[in-house]
């Protein structure tokens, strides 16, 4: 499986050593790192890898979480708690279809002590989270290491679907696209504009879009633009311009 896995922001060389040694352990080979906060070569991450080492010296390292999910098309996040307007992370085996079925999934993980913000689980199609006992807070290794058992554990079995789904990039540029356009018809506003996205990344994420399909709901929202300045030109309100929408190419 071309399974990625991403650190946001790791704090501790050890921990990011000990990521790749579980990574190793479980036959993931991806590394990638977002905006580190240590050296991830120290000698401390280097002696946790212990075999992983070359596994290490190969991480990817990206500036942004957008960045290092660009080429994935299904991005799983982790996570302990509810958060609002997101939604509940659901146990990894309900997951694992998902991901099975994805040409290039990414699983994220966050940083030690804060996990992945709000901001981080948005640009991620579902959230998981490992079941424990009441101490919930799993040090990033065991982490790594039981989300990628779920998942790698069972890749001989065929997936339950066969879909090539859009990138996060193009989703991520769709959404975008679907921000600009809410503000300028007054779908939103600027104090409610990421509670309403957060809604429709959750239905749209759900639809698992292929990339001909994110490119037809663009071209959707180019029409809308198309109309709505059409409108301004000619003095008129959104709607009342005759039929120009059904006879423009």
């Amino acid at each position: 499986m071309n399974l990625a896995v991403v650190l946001v922001s790791p704090k501790t060389p050890g921990n990011i050593g000990a990521a790749a040694r579980a990574m190793l352990n479980m036959g993931a080979s991806d590394l990638r790192i977002v905006a580190p906060r240590c050296d991830y070569l120290d000698s401390q991450a280097v002696a946790m890898a212990v075999h992983a080492a070359d596994l290490l010296r190969g991480a990817r390292i990206y500036p942004t979480l957008r960045d290092a999910l660009a080429d994935r098309d299904v991005s799983v996040g982790t996570s302990a708690r509810l958060r609002a307007d997101l939604p509940a992370p659901r146990h990894p085996a309900q997951v694992r279809p998902l991901v099975r079925a994805a040409s290039a999934p990414a699983l994220v993980f966050g940083p030690e002590e804060t996990g992945l913000i709000n901001s981080d689980l948005e640009q991620c199609q579902v959230t998981v989270r490992v079941p424990t006992a009441e101490y919930a807070s799993l040090n990033l290794a065991q982490a790594v290491l039981l989300v990628c058992y779920e998942f790698l554990q069972a890749q001989d079995e065929p997936p339950a679907y066969d879909r090539k789904t859009a990138t996060r990039e193009e989703m991520e540029a769709m959404y975008g696209h679907l921000h600009e356009t809410m503000e300028l018809i007054g779908y939103t506003d600027a104090v409610r504009a990421r509670h309403t996205l957060r809604l429709w990344r959750a239905m749209l994420d759900r639809a698992l879009m292929s990339s001909a399909e994110s490119r037809l709901f663009r071209g959707f929202l180019r029409q809308v633009r198309w109309k709505v300045e059409d409108a301004a030109k000619k003095g008129t309100v959104a709607g009342q311009g005759g039929d120009a929408a059904e006879t423009a190419d």
